[in-house]
């Protein structure tokens, strides 16, 4: 959760600063890409060993995605395991349009979705048409890092899964790449993280609210 307090602060509102730090990490983001490409290919051939490094590397990202999809825990780990089974199944369809993260983060999206239609209600989708209450920049920037983490938490858990996914694969991936997996076009994610920037604090605010009122009772 930390990453993701950071990543709140310095996403769409601070773009020049996320973009500098992207600058500054792209020779070791492409080693890292070329590196996953080539294990990915070896996987395709029924190595096992370089699945095992691929999972040591991705699994991290790729059970966070979940876990902003479903609250259970066991449910999420066993996402995630169908998700690498999955990986191992589908290796020789990868054909190197997007970096190996990417993909590997889409397949986790496509098996949580398959598995949470079965067993979880849908959300209902706001888009670029909600109607929030303008709020300044730097007041969300308060209300998100004075946040308790179980606050930030349950916040991020009750926006639509459409926004909870985008806050997530943004952490990992720049937006034309989480475009790609959405199948959305970059200013959409732009769109939907200043949505969720917006939702998740106003409802911190009323969060904090209600906490003081329930002080000021007793």
């Amino acid at each position: 959760m930390p990453s993701l307090r950071r990543f709140l602060r310095t996403g769409p509102a601070g773009g020049a600063t996320y973009e500098r730090v992207r600058q500054l990490r792209e020779p070791e983001l492409a080693t890292e890409a070329s590196e996953d490409a080539a294990l990915l290919r070896r996987v395709a051939a029924g190595e096992e060993a370089a699945l095992r490094v691929l999972y040591e590397r991705h699994a991290g990202s790729m059970l966070r995605l979940i876990r902003r999809l479903t609250a259970r825990r066991e449910v999420a780990e066993e996402i995630l395991q169908e998700s690498w089974l999955a990986v191992w199944r589908s290796a020789g369809a990868y054909r190197g349009e997007a970096p190996v993260r990417a993909w590997l983060l889409g397949v986790a999206r496509r098996q949580a979705h398959n598995r949470l239609r079965r067993t979880e209600p849908a959300q209902v989708e706001l888009d670029d048409a909600v109607e929030l209450p303008a709020a300044e920049p730097a007041l969300e920037d308060q209300v998100l890092a004075r946040a308790e983490r179980r606050e930030l938490v349950a916040a991020v858990l009750e926006l639509p899964e459409h926004l909870r996914e985008v806050l997530v694969l943004a952490e990992d991936l720049p937006y034309p790449e989480v475009a790609a997996i959405l199948g959305v076009p970059p200013g959409t994610v732009k769109s939907r993280m200043w949505t969720a920037r917006r939702l998740l604090a106003a409802t911190l605010t009323k969060v904090t609210e209600q906490k003081g009122g329930r002080t000021g009772e007793r």
